[in-house]
């Protein structure tokens, strides 16, 4: 963890980034770190195991239940821009002790959601390896690092080349995707088909007794598959207009995760079939896309849509890095963590030192598991469940937040739209640790809890943090009345 600094220093009143992102850039980096390719390569199965046929279903209550969770950042975004993210949004709306804690568990979640990715290179590449033959055995950790490079020079780029690079990523494994969604219609439409499955309506039909503690089970895994929306948020201080962009953008990125995802889950519950056998066989597929792609276009298909998910994941480990650097960047330049991390690199305007420290963590934290010999697939998810429920409590502190900051203004009734998004994300961080998982998923909620501990004993009993903070703040908004 970096070294919280005891010495006031005043803040630079200007950003060293540049600006330098359009609304196409900040829309990319939101859809590219929530990762579509991977979210759909791992997030069905669980939904069609509780709403059978409807799956889908639950991905289209996850996008309303986000757009509620999102409406807070949303207003935020509009009135303050910063390249803390919700550390300024919510410094700037309800005070620096509350915009420390929120950027702390945000903090939590993009140290730790780089490692994610590169797991993801390092799972994917794998099976890409083993599927074709080329190295059945193939160690996980080379890949890893392969990842692990892949996305630190990505993100070492200025800041339009990196997102260039993020959104040729994602675009090569979405169409990849779409080949084989179009691929399995085609099928349908000419009834070859693996049985006999084709189109119905059933796909939006629950099945006949589904209770409303189920659907929202359901919509719960399919909420996961939205996480990083909020990341444009981040780049506030190189965009273009950012009070407009960003907001922008993080509609932007529900409203095509909302529709990809239903789309592609309706295809892929037709390809499986609605019947008793087809739901069988999507509940307890290991690699859905994988098992589509063997039956509707081969294995080359499937291998492909393996090597998707890598491509998908350098992507995504480029874009969480990017938001991690940009997070110690903003606390490194208004004196909370060391100064030296709110350095910018004078060559491309990256926080080149605070990327460095995220990237060497996450190599830290990928080197002693594979040491210890743990499995790819695991680390992947304990890594994932730290970050997740770090980010679940950052969206509940934000919208409380949100929730005061809409209190003072003229439609007062906006405050239940920030409340309802408090419900929701309450509920599926409820279901994230209860019923209590099976070891040792178990511990990740006290990992979790101790991390946001270390925040507020920082908040609370470091001298003058929270006027450096404060005057940090300032500053920002006083460069944000300037020309840009």
């Amino acid at each position: 963890m970096a070294t919280v600094t005891t010495t006031p220093a005043r803040p630079r009143v200007r950003s060293a980034l540049r600006r330098e992102l359009n609304l196409f850039g900040t829309v990319a980096v939101s859809i590219g770190v929530m990762a579509p390719t991977l979210a759909m390569s791992v997030t069905g199965v669980e939904p069609a195991k509780l709403l059978g046929r409807a799956a889908p279903l639950a991905f289209a209550f996850a996008a309303v239940a986000v757009g509620l969770v999102a409406y807070g950042f949303v207003r935020l975004s509009a009135e303050f821009s910063h390249a803390g993210s919700v550390y300024g949004f919510v410094g700037h709306a309800f005070g620096p002790r509350a915009g420390f804690f929120c950027g702390w568990a945000l903090l939590g979640t993009y140290l730790i959601f780089p490692a994610v990715s590169i797991l993801g290179v390092a799972v994917f590449g794998k099976a890409f390896l083993k599927s074709t033959g080329i190295a059945p055995d193939f160690p996980w950790y080379p890949l890893a690092l392969l990842g692990w490079a892949v996305v630190g020079f990505a993100a070492s780029r200025e800041v339009r080349k990196a997102i260039g690079a993020l959104v040729g990523f994602e675009l090569i494994s979405l169409t990849l995707i779409v080949i084989l969604m179009v691929a399995i219609v085609v099928s349908l439409i000419t009834g070859d088909v693996p049985r006999h499955q084709g189109f119905t309506a059933d796909v939006v039909k629950l099945p006949h007794g589904t209770g409303l503690s189920t659907i929202g089970l359901a919509a719960t895994f399919g909420f996961l598959s939205y996480a990083g929306f909020e990341s444009a948020g981040s780049f506030g201080e190189e965009a273009h207009r950012p009070r407009h962009t960003v907001p922008y953008s993080l509609w932007a990125a529900i409203g095509f995760g909302g529709a990809f995802y239903f789309v592609c889950m309706v295809i892929q519950m037709l390809g499986f079939g609605t019947d008793a056998a087809g739901v069988h066989a999507f509940a307890n597929s290991g690699a859905p896309l994988g098992d589509l792609a063997q039956s509707y276009m081969g294995a080359g298909m499937a291998d492909a849509l393996n090597l998707a998910a890598v491509i998908s994941s350098f992507g995504a480990g480029m874009g969480c890095a990017s938001v991690g650097a940009r997070m110690l960047f903003a606390l490194g330049r208004d004196g909370v963590l060391k100064h030296e991390l709110g350095a910018v690199r004078s060559v491309n305007g990256t926080p080149a030192i605070a990327l460095a420290f995220v990237l060497a963590l996450d190599l830290v934290a990928i080197t002693i598991f594979a040491i210890a010999g743990t499995a790819p697939l695991k680390v992947f998810f304990y890594f994932a469940t730290f970050g997740t429920l770090s980010l679940l409590v950052m969206y509940i502190a934000t919208n409380l937040a949100a929730m005061r900051f809409l209190a003072r203004g003229a439609r007062r009734w906006e405050v239940v739209i920030p409340a309802a998004g408090i419900v929701v994300a309450g509920y599926v961080l409820y279901h994230n640790i209860y019923p209590v998982p099976p070891s040792p998923f178990d511990l990740f909620p006290y990992l979790v809890g101790g991390w946001l501990l270390i925040g507020v004993s920082v908040i609370t009993f470091v001298p003058g943090l929270s006027e450096r903070i404060a005057l940090g703040l300032a500053a920002a908004e006083a460069a944000q009345a300037e020309p840009a």
